[in-house]
């Protein structure tokens, strides 16, 4: 990793915190799904600062940014897009979506339907979508924040296994320290801090550090490790879903890029066990809990499971 890169990171760091004061690490955490090519599902209360940090992301870099509010009469198209016949012309006309954009803020995604919650799959993974026959490529960046109550149940529909495999990270941001807090209410006196900030980094640039993050060395003792964790989730008594291969290789790739914001040009174990549990504790599934206690259980099997598994030297 050059000094110039670091400096990039860095400078996007600091923009973006101006507009999530006092939460450095869900910052940390965003911009490690941006460079490693990932998505990112927040769960937390409305309010904390969700929607402010997509749109710190989109302003600091410069590029297309749509927010999407989900509701359960919301269609697949909706997010995709549609033709349109035109009289004047005779023919079809295919009107663009807002998944054809750069950052794309999913708001309350367990408000709408599995259907049209399935219409993400394709994008997520593979960077195109099919449409009435056709294939469309996605503009690169293409990143998705996404965001989720956890404390309300009534008219949501949960993510499927399937789709909360395609989020890198799932993370909080919680609620600001007294101090902070009226910190915020002081910068919000002249309007949205986020409205204030100007770009810091180029699409470009952000497309070669995320070729820096896949340059990123990690030994094959650090590979053992990462599976020994992932190979103890799948025969754990207390899990009745292990974590998949994709769920490895992502893994993988966030504990590459985190060794690059930490300005290494190797992963060390403590990469791994910093990740592990927002990466992973959101594809696995407990024995006998309602959703209300699943993710908590589960986080606590994968810090049994860190703590069990011996580190290499």
């Amino acid at each position: 990793m050059s000094q110039q890169h670091f400096a990039w990171i860095k400078a996007l760091e600091a923009n973006v915190a101006k507009a999530l004061l006092g939460k450095p690490e869900p910052v940390h955490l965003a911009i490690v799904a941006l460079l490693a090519e990932g998505h990112i599902l927040i769960e937390d209360a409305p309010g904390v600062g969700k929607t402010s940090l997509a749109k710190a992301l989109a302003k600091s870099l410069n590029c297309g940014f749509k927010r999407l509010q989900c509701t359960p009469d919301m269609l697949p198209s909706d997010i995709l897009g549609s033709s349109v016949y035109l009289p004047n012309r005779g023919e079809f006309e295919f009107r663009h979506g807002p998944i054809f954009s750069h950052i794309l803020l999913i708001d309350e995604i367990n408000r709408t339907t599995p259907r049209t919650q399935s219409a993400l799959l394709e994008a997520m993974n593979e960077l195109q979508v099919s449409i009435e026959g056709q294939t469309y490529a996605l503009k690169r960046p293409f990143f998705v924040l996404a965001t989720q109550n956890p404390f309300e149940f009534e008219g949501t529909f949960a993510l499927p296994e399937n789709q909360l495999d395609r989020f890198m990270l799932c993370i909080d941001i919680g609620y600001p320290d007294l101090a902070v807090e009226k910190e915020i209410l002081t910068s919000h006196r002249g309007g949205e801090p986020v409205d204030a900030l100007q770009p810091v980094m180029t699409l470009e640039q952000l497309a070669e550090l995320q070729q820096a993050v896949r340059d990123v060395r990690v030994d094959d003792s650090i590979n053992e490790y990462l599976l020994r964790i992932v190979h103890a989730t799948r025969t754990h008594p207390e899990l009745s879903l292990g974590i998949s291969t994709r769920g490895a290789l992502t893994l993988y790739r966030a504990a590459q890029c985190y060794a690059l914001l930490e300005q290494r040009a190797f992963v060390v174990p403590d990469d791994i066990k910093r990740l592990a549990v927002p990466v992973l504790a959101h594809r696995a599934i407990s024995k006998g809990l309602i959703r209300e206690g699943q993710r908590d259980r589960v986080k606590s099997v994968i810090r049994q499971i860190l703590e069990k598994t011996p580190v290499p030297k």
